[in-house]
């Protein structure tokens, strides 16, 4: 793609992958250039969340960017803490991140994944105003949403390889696999003590 395609790029937004009910809901930084000017999540060739995805045993095959759709019939989903294009996050303000935190929230409230997964902890800390968090599961909720940070899958973060990533991305994936859904009304176990 042309240093010019991808300028234009620039503060588009990126259409989640979503629907209520998710097992995770991955929610990424903000969409970089690659990502705004395909349409397609973590497009960047350099990004590890496909293959880190694959290697941890959430899809069965490592999925092309331009296949994220196939997402949702696995109960996964993408959104970001900021909905503009950027070509770095750290363009992105601090209050960005805080407003971003917020919609996300709301977002969270209306779909109710079980888990929503922040890949990057740094995010997580600025957005949720959480400066201790660390990579893992943590204790805020959202409604009955549990949240975990994971390693941002970024090429520039040389600090997690693939292989760790993929243990960590692992041990939300066996997490989400043992946390019940919450019961609905359309549940017939709903409303009734165990």
């Amino acid at each position: 793609m042309k240093p010019e395609e991808l300028e234009a790029a620039r503060d588009r937004i990126v259409p989640d992958v979503v629907t209520a009910g998710l097992s995770v809901l991955f929610c990424g930084i903000n969409p970089g250039l690659m990502t705004a000017a395909t349409g397609h999540h973590f497009a960047r060739p350099g990004n590890r969340f496909w293959p880190v995805l694959h290697l941890s045993g959430f899809t069965p095959r490592r999925l092309a960017p331009s296949e994220q759709d196939e997402l949702l019939t696995l109960g996964l989903g993408i959104t970001n803490v900021v909905a503009r294009a950027s070509a770095r996050a750290d363009e992105l303000s601090p209050e960005e991140y805080r407003e971003g935190g917020r919609i996300l929230t709301a977002k969270v409230e209306r779909l109710k994944p079980r888990w929503l997964a922040v890949v990057g902890v740094t995010a997580y800390r600025t957005a949720f105003r959480e400066p201790k968090a660390r990579i893992g599961p943590q204790t805020r909720t959202i409604g009955s949403t549990r949240i975990w940070a994971l390693p941002n899958p970024s090429g520039l973060n040389a600090h997690w390889t693939a292989a760790t990533m993929a243990e960590e991305y692992g041990r939300l994936r066996e997490a989400a696999q043992t946390t019940p859904a919450e019961p609905t009304p359309a549940d017939p176990t709903w409303g009734h003590a165990p």
